[in-house]
């Protein structure tokens, strides 16, 4: 017995998280002058979570590390085929008598959008937060998922 797994060809091609990095850098790159009536770009730096994006038969998670929040200051949201990840992450405030000598971590905040891929079911999506790691389940449409077929001789 012969069987032929299908798979759906959108996840090769339309779905690249990568992709959305471009919104990224027109958010953040602003024109300025440089004294001569020229416009140049100034790089805005700001602080994005880092994220991994895995994908099973079952559903796509999306992994943000967003050490030193609480799950009250992140939002996550489904809208018109986007995923958003968002919140702030505080400095801490200057006690008395407590010297910065060096501070390398960034603060502020933070937006993070991902196209959702075809078969994503939008409505079913659930995030869990726990230890600074944000998990977003997306799972997919049973349309979606891989199927098996039986092949068979003759």
């Amino acid at each position: 017995m012969n069987t032929l797994t299908t798979r759906n060809p959108f996840r090769a091609s339309t779905w690249d998280p990568f992709r959305d990095l471009g919104i990224f850098e027109k958010l953040f790159t602003r024109p300025s002058s440089n004294g001569n009536g020229d416009k140049e770009a100034m790089t805005v730096t700001q602080w994005a979570p880092l994220v991994d994006i895995t994908e099973d038969e079952k559903e796509y998670t999306v992994q943000a590390e967003l050490p030193d929040l609480k799950k009250e200051e992140v939002k996550v949201t489904v809208e018109n085929g986007q995923l958003t990840i968002s919140g702030e992450r505080k400095f801490e405030k200057e006690e008395k008598g407590k010297k910065f000598h060096r501070v390398e971590r960034s603060y502020g905040s933070f937006l993070r959008s991902f196209t959702l891929p075809e078969g994503v079911n939008g409505e079913k999506v659930m995030a869990d937060f726990k230890d600074g790691l944000l998990k977003v389940h997306l799972p997919k449409d049973e349309t979606a998922k891989p199927k098996s077929i039986e092949v068979t001789v003759q």
